[in-house]
């Protein structure tokens, strides 16, 4: 696979922190954090569906391309 943009590693990222904050939330401020957490990952869906198509490549390899770069980064020790 090609380079990953960093616009989706970065929007990738984003998703996950808001899906992260959900942790431990209830009623109210679980919903709005849930709706935060919906907001970004259309962004990040969105941005994957226009860069496959405007690269002509497979829409779900980039998706888990993507995701495999960031769970990556995460789990890398040295950062």
């Amino acid at each position: 696979m090609a380079d990953i943009p960093d616009e989706l590693v970065r929007l990738e990222r984003s998703a996950e922190a808001e899906r992260a904050k959900l942790a431990g939330l209830c009623g109210a401020e679980y919903d709005a954090q849930w709706q935060a957490w919906r907001r970004a990952a259309e962004a990040f869906q969105a941005a994957v569906t226009e860069q496959s198509a405007r690269e002509g490549m497979s829409r779900y390899e980039l998706e888990q391309a993507v995701k495999r770069a960031v769970r990556r980064a995460e789990e890398d020790p040295a950062r």
